[in-house]
């Protein structure tokens, strides 16, 4: 069963048993993802280590690929 078949048997359940609709699938994975990117700098600031460090260098590492020739 897929995420969208799930969504749909659960709005209609609810529906039917007269409770709220849940949410559309992906609807908060913006706010989860926020989330998980705060608590990782919390916990890096914890250790001692400057906060988001790793993420920016991963942002450059990925971005300086794409801009090199193809071989």
């Amino acid at each position: 069963m897929s995420i969208t078949q799930q969504h749909l048997l659960d709005t209609y359940r609810a529906r039917h048993l007269g409770t709220p609709v849940p949410p559309a699938p992906g609807t908060h994975d913006v706010q989860a993802v926020r989330g998980l990117r705060e608590y990782l700098r919390f916990r890096a600031v914890l250790a001692g280590r400057p906060a988001g460090t790793r993420l920016r260098l991963a942002l450059r590492r990925r971005s300086r690929r794409r801009a090199s020739p193809s071989r």
